[in-house]
Order: structure tokens, then sequence, then C-alpha cells
């Protein structure tokens, strides 16, 4: 041994492992396992069951049970987890099979059945036709074709951005919104392909790319408002006011356009600019031009050449698909071609279908070789299926324990709240219900609440109904709160937080938009000045 402790390996007699002191090892093992339990990972993954203890001993929901007070704590505990991450978010998706169960609120068959949707046959056909049309190179074709549109001599990325976000708003007002959102969303990522990835992404190019993908989410929804067809939503609302007032003039395509256009254009406008001030930064330009020089894209273009058959036919797929999703179903005066069947299929029916048939035609380029094989399908995102998954159960799960009741009784404050204030009021009412539900059910659950609240105040019901029906649609700040949402999250390019710094705003400018429009413009298209007199069909 020489000084200093340092073995000496030419003395045979050293031992082969250098000697410690075992209390010196003692005291550094026990140390390294205090740290690696003291992390604030380790914080947030307790965090989430102690939220939920404490809201299950301490919390009394006013006239909720005790299966209501459990979903909340349990919404705690789930969202806790997936706004920080502690735990993978697949993982945290699966949580309701095995909390739902012990905590009383559904039984884990009817929680395993959420996990299967239409709409999630909707998402898993849809990302098998995004997949061939990645396979082919479609989407970078697109791509080219749209920035070279738009990008601007030199470069200007709130051109580009304003394009990409314009072009998914009116593809959006002609189909449903998650339709939209997918048909897009490999469009945009495309243009984002040609940026680097990884450690060689510089910041202003990643922030660039966040903008892009909610730019697409969010474009999709905005557009989605301002026509009948562009979601469920207004179909529903249209549906409900017929249904409880059938001698009342019955809203029309070009009625509930005329509101609703001048509407999603503020907003619309109000996303642009926020994602350009949160995300266009000073020298994105720069950061942007090595990459998307319009002459290079140009010749980019050029040497894809024709088309071949087998791009020709997934865009004649791609094409069958939306007109599908466009007529499925209508309007109530003209059906579509869903009621050959009964209206038993849905948008997940013609997303299999057509996604079927890739494994059915064949590519023209070797012999027996079709569009598409299995082997070229293992880049599904399961994990995204599963947190949409999640998200379904969680609807129901809200609605099925009587937390649903309870939020909407939030509404009856309006009772007393003076005119001016109603819009913004069920606005923000229903875009908070709407985070946790769908769209479509917030829309269903609040709405029909609405019309008596309207019958108590004696205002005509669509002051109340169309704030409720649209507030439900600004769904901005979780990747559960809308399908499409889903669509950007699974590009990779944007996490919770993004949703949450660019969402607020959104939504805030939604209702600022919602509120100045209704008390105005609604007046004049939907005559709301004058009193409904007939409430005969508003039984609840």
């Amino acid at each position: 041994m020489k000084n200093g402790g340092v073995v000496d390996v030419d003395d045979p007699k050293a031992p082969l492992l250098p000697l410690q002191d075992p209390t010196e090892s003692g005291s550094r093992s026990f140390n390294s396992i205090i740290r690696s339990i003291l992390t604030l990972n380790n914080f947030f993954i307790l965090l989430g069951p102690l939220l939920c203890a404490v809201i299950c001993v301490c919390v009394k929901l006013n006239g909720g049970g005790t299966t209501s007070r459990n979903m909340l704590g349990v919404l705690a505990w789930i969202f806790t987890w997936w706004m920080t991450e502690a735990v993978p978010m697949p993982i945290t998706s699966m949580a309701p099979l095995f909390l739902f169960p012990l905590f009383g609120i559904s039984s884990a068959d009817d929680v395993a059945h959420s996990y299967m949707d239409d709409v999630i046959s909707l998402v898993l056909g849809s990302f098998i036709l995004a997949l061939a049309v990645e396979h082919y190179n479609i989407h970078r074709r697109l791509a080219l074709n749209i920035t070279i549109l738009f990008c601007g001599e030199p470069l200007n990325p709130p051109l580009l951005l304003l394009g990409i976000c314009g072009t998914t708003a009116f593809v959006s007002m002609w189909m449903h919104n998650v339709a939209a959102a997918m048909m897009m969303m490999p469009v945009a990522t495309g243009i984002l392909q040609r940026l680097p990835t990884g450690e060689a992404q510089s910041e202003l190019v990643s922030k660039f790319c966040k903008a892009v993908v909610l730019g697409v989410i969010y474009a999709a929804a905005v557009g989605g408002m301002s026509t009948l067809t562009g979601t469920g939503v207004n179909l529903i609302l249209v549906g409900m006011w017929k249904s409880y007032f059938p001698e009342a003039d019955p809203i029309s395509f070009s009625t509930w356009s005329f509101f609703a256009l001048p509407l999603a254009l503020l907003i619309f406008v109000a996303l642009w600019a926020i994602l350009c001030l949160l995300y266009c930064r000073k020298g994105t330009s720069s950061a942007l031009s090595a990459y998307l020089d319009r002459a290079h894209l140009k010749s980019e273009l050029l040497l894809l050449g024709p088309m071949a058959f087998a791009e020709k036919m997934v865009l004649v797929l791609f094409s069958l698909l939306v007109v599908l999703w466009m007529t499925r179903n209508i309007t109530d005066d003209i059906p579509g071609w869903g009621s050959l069947f009964g209206d038993r299929v849905g948008d997940g029916t013609a997303s299999v279908m057509v996604a079927t048939l890739l494994f059915i035609i064949p590519n023209k380029k070797q012999a027996g070789e079709k569009l598409m094989d299995w082997n070229k399908c293992k880049k599904l995102p399961w994990s995204i299926v599963l947190l949409l998954g999640a998200g379904f159960a969680i609807a129901e799960g809200v609605r099925t324990s009587g937390l649903a009741d309870v939020l909407s009784e939030m509404l009856g404050f309006l009772e007393t709240a003076p005119y001016w204030a109603i819009a913004p009021a069920v606005g923000i009412v229903s875009g908070v219900i709407t985070e946790f539900t769908s769209n479509n059910a917030t829309t269903t659950l609040v709405v029909p609440l609405l019309i008596q609240i309207a019958k108590g105040m004696h205002l005509h019901p669509l002051l109340l109904m169309v704030p409720g029906a649209i507030g439900s649609q600004f769904a901005f700040l979780l990747p559960t709160g809308t399908p499409s949402n889903i669509v950007g999250f699974s590009t990779g390019h944007i996490q919770i937080r993004d949703m949450v710094l660019a969402g607020t705003p959104l939504k805030v400018a939604g209702i600022i938009a919602l509120s100045i429009l209704m008390p105005t413009l609604g007046v004049y298209v939907f005559g709301t000045d004058e009193p409904m007199l007939n409430f005969s069909r508003t039984q609840i």
C-alpha cells in the first residue's frame, strides 16, 4: 500500500479491491438512499394520492354524495400525475381502470368499455391512414406547397403560421374538427420535419414547432364553431332548440353562420396573435431560413416528380374518408348516408373501413404488395389511444358519479346575474366543465339546465343556450378536453404546460368575444330581445 491509500498493483499481497472504511461506506449508502427517495418526482408521485385522500376525507360537496366526492378526489390524483408527469402518461392514463372500481365510481367492465369508443376507432383508423400518407411522402408534397405559398420572401414565420392555421380553420368549417385536425396534422409535421431535431434544435425552432402544432389543433376547434357541420356540439344545440321549441323558427345553416363566423374570426385572430407573441420571437426568421428557403423548396418539390399510383390511391382514399365524414349526417332536414343504416354507423366506422382498404388495394410497385402492411403500423401511438380512453372514462365517471350535477348547479347563480354578465358567466362555467368532459357531453348536460334557468328569468333561451354550447368548445387546456387535442399531443412537440400557457389566454379571448357579440350581433341574428312565450316543451 503506497502513501495516500493507493493500491500498489505490483505488490502480490495487495487486495484486488481497494479497502474502504465500512463506516464511511455505510454513511454514503444511507445518504444516497435518502437522496434517491427525497426527489421532486417522488414528491409529485405522493402528491396525487395525498390530494385524493384530503378531498375524500375533508371536502363536502353541496348536493353531492360520497361517489361524487370520490370522483373529485380521483380527478385530483390523475390530473396531478398528468400535469407533473411524475408517472409516465400512458400508465397514468390506465389509472381509472383500477381507481374507479376501488373508489366505487363504476365497475371494471364499465371503465374498460370507455377505452374503445367510436371516436377511438376514428382515431385509430385515421392514424393508420396518416401513416400511409407519411410512408408515401404525400404529407411532404402538401407541406412543400403550403410552405412555398405562405413562407414569404424573405421568410416570415408569422405569415407561415397564419397560412397553416388559416388552412386548418377553413377545412374545419366543412368537416368535423377532429377530422380536420387529423387531416392537417401530417401536413404540419411534414413542414416541421425539415427542421433540426434533438440537441441540434435551437430554442427558437422548438418554439415555432410548438406554435405550428398548437395552431393546428386550436384552429380546428375555432373553425368548427363557425358552421353547423363543423362540430357535433352545434348540431346538438340545433336539435335541442327544435325539440324544446318546435313552434319557433329553426336555426338554419346561414343563421348560425351569420353569428358564429364573425365570432370564429375574432377568436382566430386572437389565436394567431397569442401564438406569435409566445412562440415567434425575434430571430425566428433567421433560425428557420436555412431550412425553409423558397427557392430550395421549389427545387425539392420538382425532385419529388409526378405522383405514383400508390400516392394517388392514398389521396383518393383520404378524400373518400373526408367525404364520408362530411356527409354521414348533414342536418335534420337533409339526412346523410348514415340514415341508410339506421344511424347505427359513426365516424369511426368510416375511418376503420377506409383504413382496411389500405391493406387490400395493391400499390403496383411489387407483385402482391398492398398499400399498407402491419409492419408499417408499428408506429401507431398506443399511448395516445390510452390517453384518449382515459378522457372518455373520466367523462363517464363525472356523469355517473353525480359530480356533473354538482358542477351544473354552479349555473344556478345566473338567475340573479345582471343581463350583461350572463354570456361571460355561462361561457366560463361551460368552458370549465368541458375540460373534464367531452364537448358533446358538456352541451348535453348544460343546455337543458340553461333552458330551465331562462324560463325562470323570462329571457330568450338562446341568450343562454348559445354561450353554453360555444363555451363547451373552449377545451384548450388539457389533451383530454377534445380528441383534436390528442392529435396534436401525439406529435411529441407539445406538453401539457404548453397547452395551458397558450390555451388560457385563448379561452379568455374566446369568452370576451362571446360576451361582446352575444348581446349585440346575437340580438340581431337570433332575435334574443324578444322574450319566448312558449315554454311548454321545456321539461327538464
